[in-house]
C-alpha cells in the first residue's frame, strides 16, 4: 500500500492569523526529503467537535496522519480527546509518564499542576512517543491501515520528534517511497505569464513537473522530479534546467534559496567591489533588504534616504535645475542621485530611485507606480524607467528588488544585459 498523509494543525491561534502555520513547512519538507507523499494541510481550532470532524474527513481520504498542537494541559488542549472519541476508543492513565512529568517539574523546582496528568493520558491500543524537551509526549495510534501520529505544537518539540520517531516510523510502515526532489529557478526582470506561455511543453510534463509561482517583484519555477534517489531525480531535472537558462539566462539569478540581496552581496564581496544606495520613495527598503545580509559592511558603504527636494540637493549633489526643469521624478533626477552618492561614498556603484508609491501623488504625465532607478557604474550610468502596479508596499518592493537585478546584471556581466 502507497502512503497518503496529511497533516493537521491544530490551535485556534492560527485561524485568528496570530501565529503563521510554520508547522505546515516543515512536515512537508521533511515529508519530501524522505520521499514520502503529503496530499492535504488542515488547520482546525480547539473545538472537539470540529477536531472529530477533520479526523473523520481525514480518515477516509489518507492512511499517514499526523497532527501538531492540542497536547498541552489546559483545557483547551483537545487533540488526544477528539481522536479517542472518533475512533471509539478510551484512554487511561499511564503512571510512569505521570511520574516522569513530576519529576520533570521537582527538577525545575516546581509542584506539577493538577492539570498536567492529563499528558499522561494514552488512547488504548496507542503508544507514547518521547518528548526529552517538553512535558507533552507524542502519540502513535494504528486504526486499521490508518496510521495516528500527534505531536505538540512548539517547534523546539515538536521537530525532533518529527525526525526521530515520526518519519523513521512512516517509512518503515511503507518501505522506501521514491525521492522528491526540487530544483527552484529564481527569475526577475520577466512576468511570470511571459513565462509560461513560453513553455507549455515543459509545464505539461509529467515527471519532472515544472510550475511557474509568483514571487512580490519577480517569479520563479520549480522542477520537482521523482525517482528511486536524488541522483536519479537531478539527472530528471537537468535538462529542463538547462533549457530554461538557454531561454531565460538574463532572467535567471538565482536558485533554491538564493534571495536578490544574496546573490549581489556575494557577487560584489567576491570582486571586491562596494556599493551606496540613494533612495527617495522606497524610503530606505533597498538599503534594509541589502543590511539584512550577514557581512553586507564588507561591500556596503552608504544608505540615504532622501525624500525632501532640499535634501536630494544638499546630501547627493541634485542640481536645482534638474528639479526644476524635470522634477524629483525623472530620469535627469534619479541619474544624479546615483552619481551623488557614488561620488560621497567613493563606492563602485551606486543607485538611485526616485518615483510615485501613492496611492496619492500621481498625474497624467507621471502617474502613480512611476519610478525611475539608475545604476552608476565606473565605466557608465544606467537609468530604468518603471511602470509598477500595485499598493504602495508592492511599489516599493518590486522597485527595490528591480533595482537590485539591475546592480547584479551589470555587476556579473560589466554591461547592461538587458
Amino acid at each position: 500500500m502507497d502512503c497518503r498523509a496529511e497533516h493537521i494543525a491544530v490551535g485556534s491561534e492560527i485561524l485568528l492569523g496570530q501565529i503563521a502555520n510554520g508547522h505546515a513547512q516543515r512536515i512537508s519538507q521533511a515529508f519530501a526529503a524522505a520521499g514520502l507523499p503529503l496530499y492535504y494541510h488542515t488547520a482546525v481550532g480547539d473545538n472537539l467537535e470540529r477536531l472529530r470532524a477533520v479526523f473523520a474527513m481525514a480518515s477516509q481520504r489518507s492512511n499517514v496522519i499526523v497532527v501538531t498542537g492540542g497536547l498541552g494541559p489546559t483545557a483547551d488542549d483537545l487533540t488526544r480527546e477528539a481522536l479517542a472519541a472518533h475512533l471509539g476508543r478510551p484512554m487511561h492513565e499511564v503512571r510512569e509518564v505521570v511520574e516522569r512529568l513530576e519529576a520533570y517539574f521537582r527538577a525545575r523546582g516546581r509542584q506539577m499542576a493538577p492539570e498536567n496528568r492529563k499528558q499522561g493520558l494514552l488512547i488504548e491500543g496507542g503508544e507514547f512517543l518521547p518528548n526529552p524537551n517538553g512535558t507533552a509526549p507524542g502519540m502513535y495510534v494504528r486504526d486499521g491501515d490508518t496510521h495516528y501520529f500527534l505531536m505538540p505544537g512548539p517547534p523546539l518539540e515538536m521537530v525532533p520528534m518529527l525526525h526521530h520517531h515520526v518519519i523513521p516510523r512512516v517509512r518503515a510502515l511503507f518501505g522506501l517511497q521514491q525521492r522528491i526532489v526540487s530544483r527552484v529557478l529564481h527569475f526577475c526582470g520577466i512576468g511570470e505569464s511571459d513565462v509560461d506561455q513560453a513553455i507549455p511543453h515543459l509545464t505539461s510534463l509529467r515527471n519532472p513537473t515544472v510550475a511557474p509561482l509568483a514571487g512580490e517583484g519577480e517569479m520563479l519555477i520549480r522542477i520537482t522530479a521523482a525517482a528511486e534517489d536524488e541522483g536519479a531525480a537531478q539527472a530528471l531535472i537537468a535538462p529542463i534546467e538547462s533549457e530554461l537558462r538557454n531561454r531565460f539566462g538574463p532572467y535567471i539569478y538565482g536558485v533554491d534559496d538564493d534571495t536578490l540581496p544574496k546573490v549581489v552581496a556575494r557577487l560584489l564581496r567576491e570582486q571586491g567591489q562596494t556599493l551606496a544606495v540613494a533612495e527617495s520613495c522606497t524610503g530606505g527598503l533597498l538599503s534594509s533588504m541589502i543590511t539584512a545580509v550577514p557581512g553586507a559592511s564588507a561591500f556596503y558603504r552608504l544608505g540615504v534616504t532622501a525624500y525632501h527636494n532640499e535634501m536630494k540637493v544638499r546630501l547627493l549633489g541634485v542640481r536645482d535645475e534638474t528639479l526644476a526643469s524635470h522634477g524629483a521624478v525623472s530620469e535627469q533626477t534619479a541619474r544624479e542621485m546615483a552619481e551623488g552618492v557614488r561620488r560621497q561614498a567613493a563606492s563602485t556603484y551606486g543607485i538611485g530611485i526616485t518615483g510615485i508609491a501613492g496611492p496619492d501623488g500621481g498625474s497624467p504625465d507621471k502617474p502613480v507606480g512611476l519610478v525611475y532607478g539608475a545604476v552608476a557604474g565606473p565605466a557608465a550610468t544606467q537609468v530604468y524607467r518603471l511602470q509598477l502596479g500595485g499598493s504602495r508596499e508592492q511599489i516599493q518592493i518590486r522597485a527595490s528588488k528591480h533595482m537590485l537585478w539591475r546592480l547584479w546584471t551589470i555587476a556579473s556581466s560589466g554591461k547592461v544585459r538587458i
